[in-house]
């Protein structure tokens, strides 16, 4: 082991250049975590959703809806079945939303993947199951029960919560609070001159 970390360090005359490379190379990379607002995305906070502007829509219609009292966008598109799988699936999902909006390749239209499907479906269940359950009870019927399964809770209420949101115009008037610039003042003031 020993041996592996005196391999590692270089001869005294690369010292000084590894360790400014590797000093520019950490700056860059806290830079760029506090650029993209990485911090946030460990919050439940329904305002980083809207980091990215593909996203106003969503929210802006989630923020007009009844569910924003009662859930956030994690509450509804997070698995909650145990800890793991919930930052696994967020981690996942946040990992592959990074990659498209850095890589420019958002779609015109969002449409939710299979694997968010059957994790809003779930959550839907989750917070809603005593209502079923006495919806259930009043219908009295056996077909009730596999209907529910089988169906998925948005196909009857289409507009819960987000509305209908088509397209970044669908929703033209929509307002929602704009992100704080990640540019720092000393920055400004410097370009501002």
């Amino acid at each position: 082991m020993l041996k592996f970390i005196k391999e590692l360090i270089p001869p005294d005359q690369w010292k000084l250049p590894v360790t400014i490379i590797l000093a520019i190379f950490l700056g860059l990379s806290f830079y760029s975590f506090y650029l993209s607002k990485a911090s946030s995305y460990l919050s439940d906070n329904p305002q980083t959703c809207i980091n990215c502007h593909i996203m106003v829509p969503q929210f802006a219609t989630w923020n007009h809806s009844s569910h924003r009292e009662m859930a956030t966008c994690n509450d509804c598109h997070v698995p909650h079945n145990n800890k793991f799988a919930h930052y696994y699936f967020k981690a996942k999902d946040g990992l592959r939303h990074a990659t498209i909006f850095t890589l420019r390749a958002e779609p015109q239209v969002i449409h939710i993947k299979e694997a968010g499907v059957k994790v809003v479906q779930q959550n839907c269940i989750r917070c809603h199951e005593q209502l079923l359950l006495t919806a259930q009870q009043q219908i009295q019927s056996k077909d009730f029960h596999s209907n529910r399964k089988s169906r998925l809770c948005w196909e009857c209420h289409r507009e819960t919560p987000h509305g209908r949101v088509n397209s970044l115009s669908s929703t033209p008037n929509a307002l929602a609070p704009l992100p704080e610039s990640p540019v720092p003042e000393w920055i400004k003031e410097v370009t501002e001159e």
